[in-house]
């Protein structure tokens, strides 16, 4: 089963802010399917799919103050908002 995990956050500059999920768990099909049709700024590396999203201060998720008493919750959350999104996704390959 395909899992999703958050590896890097932060903030390059004001209102320049990233997430880096990695993707693991991906059959080769999966895999390809993404790598060839995401649009979103990734990578293949040692067959996971590493994807790297930007956000404005507004949309970035980690920018509140809620969000750094309840990182944990946070970040869960966004995994499983990345596992759908993907998930989606690949419903057009069946």
């Amino acid at each position: 089963m395909m899992a999703v995990n958050i590896t890097n956050y932060g903030t390059l500059e004001k209102n320049r802010n990233f997430i880096v999920y990695t993707v693991s768990n991906l059959d080769d099909r999966s895999l390809k399917y993404l790598s060839e049709n995401l649009e979103d700024e990734h990578t293949v590396e040692d067959g996971k799919l590493v994807i790297t999203m930007y956000f404005t201060d507004k949309y970035y998720p980690f920018i509140s103050d809620l969000a750094h008493y309840r990182f944990d919750d946070f970040k869960a959350r966004e995994e499983i908002e990345m596992l759908v999104y993907l998930s989606g996704f690949l419903e057009d390959i069946l």
